[in-house]
């Protein structure tokens, strides 16, 4: 972080006072975790969830903090360290966080969407790096703690900055794009994510589309065009550009001559026909968000040449189709971060292209989608088309959720072949064990919140 003065953080949150005995003491890093406070640190406790970041202010001067900002009564402040008083500090977190995104004034990357947020935000970012000093979110930080906590982490030299924003309802968008103010933003797709808090994939749009209330007038907006939604619901007032991305020959940027393999996907785009581009990730759904890479690079005048190495080895972020050895000599493709039908589709899908290995099979473990509200029974049972035993073995499935696509699924595969478990993980983690064999690739999906990840950690083999 570029050091910052205790009276301009006092100007950025607007405080309704303070107390420093030096208003131009610096302040080199911003924490709400009192555990993580050093020296030159403000200390932000925030009130948001179950604990209230006030109760842990000792704790920060304890580990060395400089400063604090402050929304309890001024009478109860701690003596030892300069307090800000604000109405509100999550508020006072954002705007500091938009005083020093101006402050570095590196060009920002804003990415939403229902799914592949989160490899595109990687993707965006490795492309970038070709040419500039480039910083990002960290894992899926997007939220409204996550984004002001990123741009604050930010190095001084920054010169791009990639942010992704994810929302479960209305107004959140707007408010992360509001405060990163992007010159480009992204909309990956629209899924069924959140339904059970927007009630229609039209509602998940208009929330989406929040994006552009912060996009600068001369921005660039890139969305896929496949997707009539936004088109439908895109505010007709925008002085923005606009650029569409897919497969479809009439979008801006288009692939094609897309061959996917275990653990790559080769393809070509319109943009150089002579390029030969690669993703170190299996599936046409990832070269999707490869195109919004490729589409940013292009904004900032990038070649596909020069951005080709740099796609072919991003680091993906942990658990997005990650392959990982797994017991008794089996292979596991963990995808189990994050599920919406949508993309449980896409990913068995491009699981089914995959070879088998000798004598091994295709086994799929997919947990319950969660969030979808009075349509998960229905879009649960709609997973049945993308499930063939001609294409999979076996198939293990977890959750109450997952009880209408067992249904379904029950007179289409043999009793051996299709399992349910719900509540307690360790007899699905037993009967796996007792499953896998060497060779066997083992697809595991779910949404985060059904916890598919301590299944994924006892069967790999590190």
């Amino acid at each position: 972080m570029k050091p910052i003065r205790i009276i301009d953080v006092v100007k950025a949150v607007h405080a309704i006072d303070y107390s420093s005995p030096n208003r131009f003491a610096e302040i080199e890093s911003v924490v709400f975790d009192s555990r993580k406070a050093t020296e030159n640190t403000l200390f932000v406790p925030l009130t948001e969830g179950e604990t209230d970041g006030h109760d842990y202010i000792q704790s920060a001067i304890a580990n060395g903090a400089t400063a604090a900002l402050w929304s309890r009564p001024e009478s109860e402040a701690p003596e030892g360290i300069a307090i800000i008083l604000v109405d509100d500090t999550l508020q006072a977190f954002q705007d500091l966080a938009k005083a020093y995104l101006a402050m570095v004034n590196p060009k920002v990357v804003a990415i939403t969407g229902s799914n592949g947020k989160t490899t595109t935000k990687d993707m965006t970012a490795a492309v970038l790096s070709a040419r500039y000093r480039v910083h990002k979110t960290a894992g899926n930080y997007n939220n409204d703690i996550g984004l002001p906590s990123t741009i604050l982490d930010m190095p001084e030299d920054t010169e791009v900055i990639v942010l992704e924003m994810g929302m479960s309802g209305f107004n959140e968008i707007s408010r992360l794009s509001k405060i990163a103010q992007p010159d480009v933003a992204a909309i990956t797709l629209i899924g069924e994510s959140h339904l059970e808090h927007l009630g229609s994939r039209r509602n998940i749009a208009k929330a989406k589309l929040e994006i552009l209330e912060g996009l600068k007038d001369d921005g660039l907006f890139i969305y896929p065009i496949n997707e009539p939604l936004i088109r439908e619901e895109m505010p007709i007032d925008g002085s923005y550009k606009k650029a569409t991305f897919g497969i479809d020959k009439t979008a801006t940027l288009f692939a094609y001559g897309i061959d996917s393999h275990k653990d790559h996907t080769n393809f070509k785009v319109n943009f150089d026909d002579t390029a030969e581009l690669s993703i170190p990730v299996l599936g046409d759904y990832n070269v999707q968000n490869a195109l919004i890479a490729l589409s940013v690079a292009a904004y900032f005048d990038i070649s596909m040449i020069e951005v080709k190495a740099y796609l072919e080895n991003f680091t993906l972020t942990e658990n997005r189709t990650q392959w990982l050895d797994g017991v008794n000599g089996s292979h596991i493709l963990n995808d189990a971060y994050n599920a919406s039908p949508t993309a449980m589709r896409a990913v068995l899908d491009a699981f089914r292209q995959v070879p088998r290995e000798a004598e091994g099979r295709r086994i799929v473990v997919l947990g319950d989608i969660r969030e979808l509200g009075d349509q998960s029974k229905e879009l649960h049972e709609s997973l049945a088309p993308s499930l063939t035993p001609h294409d999979f073995d076996c198939l293990y499935l977890y959750g109450e959720e997952m009880t209408a696509l067992f249904d379904v699924l029950s007179n289409t595969y043999e009793a051996s072949d299709i399992h349910h478990f719900s509540g307690d993980k360790a007899p699905l983690i037993t009967a796996l064990k007792k499953e896998l064999k060497q060779h066997d690739q083992v697809l595991i999906k779910s949404s985060f919140g059904t916890d598919l990840l301590s299944v994924v950690k006892e069967l790999r083999v590190d």
